[in-house]
């Protein structure tokens, strides 16, 4: 979706924030579309997006240091609804006349906010004093001219500010940020009652849109996508199907390394709810022999994309052999590239040749196809209602995040059928006890690492063992880029630990792990 469309976006301009997406999902929360968009965009570039509103984000820079984010200033001159956040709301301040000041006093983390007045259209109706969210060392010190001071706290008199005549907002706190008490009904009343905005955009008018746009870009050509059994390819080649039907072939590799059931999780419920015509490479033993005594993780990556790539390839060749004989050449490639992944690398356009970067598994450049990718402007949550809207069975919509590598970089050692099937069964424990606990919603993923290369003394029926250590990584994210571990009540963690040890064999200890990230990551490998 692009501002080429019906569908007319909120542009978020980012000045390095670290929740610059999620001022964009918050937007999208309330029922509007977003987009982000660099600062370095100048007003043409704005102009040319056509946006109904802009939002500012924040930033970890002063701007008074040298080679500060600075903003095009001929953005504010057209007549876009804005709201300046933190960082943004003093970029704000100083572009139309107001003082931004270093006066030493800082706020940081939890602060009350007091309403000035009614609060305006920004902060009406909210609590005269809120707790907010705040990060700032400078401050603005005085209003632009004609705008009304909102909000202010005991250090910061001028913590919000607004003009009705030209639809300018700004908040010197995060409203994105769930610490802050009233942060989503500053957002939804910047963009419904300041910026008029309806809150009509939904999964519906997602599909609706991608399915024309697809039509369009396909016509009668043949189609492949690279089915994982994950949310986001199960997504992206499920509304290609509903696009194309039969024109679309998905492509499944078993390279022995799936978790207990997703190959007929796929081949089975998958098939059925969607009607898609799939070929499925069997591939485990050819991936196995491959990965024989490799313990280093990074190798252990690069052999498993190796081979996908070949899997792959071997289908690719076949497939266009027979599109040929039918006289409609395949030319396009499904990738279920989301939003998160376009922001993290540049914001790039896409190209007609796969780059290794792509989530496919890094198929070579020489394969040329052109990307179809309709969930590039989603977020993960955003993926799932979509799946769910097209009638994909929820164990596969609601499944966790699971890497392209599979349980090969989930065992710390080197992988072998022997260590992979004691994994599957340990992970399938887990998966089960915290579905059964009503968990699923309240993690983000739950990896579960078996330690193949440690040993460690146990007693199991009055004897003496000497198996294997399970950890266990429960993590809570919006996004990924940071977690937290999750505090699973204590009764699941000894039910899981309880079944693991006393039903999988070399396995007498489970551990959990305790990290956040950063500093570590949630996978281990």
């Amino acid at each position: 979706m692009s501002a080429d469309t019906a569908q007319r976006p909120v542009l978020v301009v980012d000045f390095g924030a670290q929740y610059a997406q999620l001022i964009a999902r918050r937007v999208r929360e309330a029922g509007v579309y977003s987009e982000i968009v660099p600062h370095t965009a100048s007003a043409a570039d704005i102009a040319e997006k056509n946006p109904v509103a802009l939002i500012l984000s924040g930033g970890p820079s002063s701007v008074y240091e040298e080679g500060a984010p600075a903003l095009d200033g001929d953005i504010f001159d057209l007549g876009v609804p804005t709201l300046g956040i933190c960082y943004g709301f003093q970029v704000m301040a100083r572009a139309l006349g107001g003082e931004v000041a270093n006066t030493g006093l800082r706020e940081y983390g939890a602060t009350d906010a007091v309403l000035a007045g009614s609060g305006g259209v920004l902060l009406g109706g909210q609590p005269d004093t809120q707790n907010v969210w705040m990060s700032h060392g400078d401050q603005v010190a005085r209003a632009p001219e004609g705008f009304e001071v909102l909000a202010s706290t005991a250090d910061t008199p001028v913590a919000a500010f607004g003009s009705a005549e030209k639809r300018f907002y700004g908040v010197q706190w995060h409203p994105e940020v769930k610490h802050s008490d009233h942060g989503q009904e500053v957002i939804e009343n910047f963009l419904h009652k300041a910026a008029g905005l309806a809150s009509d955009w939904n999964s519906g008018n997602v599909i609706e849109e991608q399915v024309a746009r697809i039509r369009e870009q396909v016509g009668s050509a043949r189609v492949i996508s690279a089915l994982s059994g994950g949310v986001d390819s199960a997504v992206s080649t499920a509304l290609v199907h509903k696009a194309i039907g039969d024109q679309l072939t998905a492509v499944f590799v078993d390279h022995g390394l799936l978790r207990k059931g997703e190959r007929e999780q796929v081949e089975q419920d998958y098939v059925a709810s969607t009607g898609v015509r799939l070929i499925t490479v069997d591939a485990a033993d050819t991936f196995l022999g491959h990965l024989k005594g490799v313990s280093d993780p990074e190798q252990k990556r690069k052999i498993i994309g190796r081979e996908f790539i070949r899997a792959f390839e071997k289908v690719q060749l076949d497939l266009v052999t027979e599109a040929k004989a039918e006289g409609e050449p395949i030319k396009f490639l499904v990738q279920g590239t989301l939003y998160p992944d376009v922001v993290e690398s540049g914001g790039g356009t896409g190209t007609a040749n796969i780059k290794s970067h792509h989530n496919v598994g890094g198929l070579p450049e020489d394969l040329d196809f052109e990307l179809i990718e309709p969930l590039r402007t989603l977020f993960k949550d955003e993926v799932r209602q979509i799946g769910r809207d097209l009638g994909l069975p929820e164990a596969i919509v609601g499944r966790q995040p699971f890497p392209g590598p599979g349980l090969g970089i989930r065992i710390v050692g080197e992988v072998t059928a022997d260590r992979l099937e004691i994994l599957r069964e340990a992970d399938a424990i887990a998966r089960e006890e915290l579905t059964k606990a009503g968990l699923d919603n309240e993690i983000w993923q739950c990896p579960v690492v078996l330690l193949a290369d440690v040993r460690s003394v146990g007693v199991q029926g009055d004897g003496r063992t000497y198996g294997h250590p399970i950890v266990l990584r429960p993590v809570s994210s919006e996004d990924a880029m940071t977690a937290d571990w999750t505090r699973l009540p204590y009764d699941v963690l000894s039910k899981i630990s309880n079944r693991i040890t006393n039903s999988v064999r070399d396995v007498n200890r489970v551990v959990l792990d305790v990290t956040s990230k950063p500093p570590g990551t949630i996978e281990w490998e």
